[in-house]
């Protein structure tokens, strides 16, 4: 499965610029990717984690501004159509390299 993440946080005043920048590093150290600007993507197990990933995101989101989490499958994740641009391939994002413990 695959969570992600989509926000708007405000970036007018000094202290919203701190909140979203705290937000995005709390994003990369949960292993977040970013697709594109304010797009972060995460592989995830199953439903559970994604559920407690969800509660991560909660606990640290700011209290300004808005974020949407999306679960999908792989399978749906797939299927993305790139109208312009390519992926990044410089970043490897599979399920090849994930580690269960």
């Amino acid at each position: 499965m695959r969570t992600i993440v989509f926000f708007d946080l405000p970036n007018i005043y000094a202290r919203d610029k701190r909140n979203y920048l705290l937000f995005r590093k709390f994003l990369l150290n949960e292993g977040f990717i970013m697709l594109q600007e304010s797009v972060y993507s995460k592989i995830t197990l199953n439903s559970q984690q994604c559920q407690f990933l969800i509660d991560r995101i909660r606990k640290n989101a700011p209290k300004k501004g808005l974020i949407q989490v999306l679960n999908v499958t792989e399978k749906q994740y797939a299927q993305i159509e790139y109208i312009i641009g390519e992926p990044n391939t410089k970043i490897i994002d599979s399920e090849d390299r994930l580690i269960v413990l």
